[in-house]
């Protein structure tokens, strides 16, 4: 369309906009001539999509793996990152040029050159990356730590846990769980010690989808309530070690009963060798120590993740009517 715009008014029309005109004159225009421009500027999304997953596990990471592709006054206010990150984090942007000896928009042209809106963007990200770089275990709290100090790392710990977590979801095998117990005729929980608590909500929510549900926290009950179990039923084993011995035979006898079995645990015990279905949760908490808190509140997330998943297909199956009153239901 070169030629054609060249002989077309298209620069007059352009420029006749009254008063305007002598502004609009200085204004050059152009004809893009480039094949198929469109997939540049989604390949230049794409580019800067992945910039933002290098592969780098935290944002310090990430800042050391692209310095390179930096200017050089970016480079600066990284090395800054790197080497003082809780400054960074602390100060204002005026000092934060100061300190890496750039301006303050070159300090604003770094944090776009990862990806970020700007430096309260970056900041954000920065800080919870920082937190997820602390090792998530009870005993980072300590003895004269102020209560804020202890709830700023209760949360900050179970926060970036979660975070983990999410990444590490075996979504195949949500799905396996999830129809198994969409079309489950009876579900029962065996679960014992901090982990009832995650049984007793999950026979909660799981009863008010009309499924015949019961909870077993007596471990001599386990074996016994297995014996009952037929095909098409389903056990939900929730143990944090794996290893209860009474926990295991009873899943071997549920197995031998043809029932299946979900375990949530974690991924090398001995109970997720012997389920139908893992739901791993392989956070490291020392139980001899301490409670076992972050592990309880992913496997009540687990429970969340199957509830929905079953009032989705549940829902589907009923019409749209259903589906928001199991929604709701969730809530209540």
């Amino acid at each position: 369309m070169g030629e054609l715009f060249a002989s077309s008014p298209f620069r007059s029309r352009f420029e006749a906009k009254g008063r305007f005109s002598t502004y609009l004159a200085d204004i050059p225009t152009y004809v893009i001539t480039t094949p198929n421009p469109a997939f540049h500027g989604v390949a230049t999304i794409l580019s800067e999509h992945l910039r933002g997953r290098s592969g780098a596990n935290t944002l310090m990471e990430r800042v050391q793996h692209l310095q390179h592709e930096l200017t050089p006054a970016e480079q600066r206010v990284a090395s800054l990152v790197l080497e003082q990150p809780r400054l960074v984090l602390n100060e204002p942007i005026a000092d934060i040029a100061r300190l890496a000896e750039v301006s303050q928009p070159t300090v604003i042209r770094f944090c776009r050159s990862l990806g970020f809106l700007g430096l309260a963007d970056f900041k954000l990200r920065f800080a919870s990356s920082l937190t997820g770089a602390i090792p998530v275990r009870h005993s980072q709290v300590r003895g004269g730590d102020s209560t804020h100090d202890v709830s700023a790392k209760v949360i900050d710990n179970t926060v970036s846990a979660i975070l983990k977590f999410r990444d590490q979801l075996d979504v195949r095998a949500l799905d396996r769980a999830i129809d198994l117990l969409t079309h489950a005729h009876r579900v029962e929980f065996y679960a014992m010690g901090n982990s009832r608590v995650v049984a007793l909500d999950g026979q909660h929510k799981f009863f008010r989808f009309r499924i015949p549900t019961s909870s077993y926290g007596d471990s001599h009950l386990f074996s016994l309530a297995a014996e009952l179990l037929k095909p098409g039923d389903v056990v939900i084993a929730i143990s944090n070690s794996g290893r209860l011995p009474e926990l295991l035979a009873a899943v071997d006898v549920a197995r031998a009963a043809g029932a299946d079995v979900i375990a949530m645990t974690s991924s090398g015990s001995p109970l997720a060798k012997k389920a139908t279905v893992c739901l791993a949760v392989d956070h490291a908490e020392d139980s001899t120590s301490f409670l076992s808190m972050i592990s309880r509140i992913m496997q009540l997330l687990l429970i969340d993740i199957l509830s929905v998943g079953i009032s989705l297909g549940a829902s589907g199956e009923a019409g749209g009517a259903s589906q928001h009153t199991q929604i709701s239901h969730l809530g209540g």
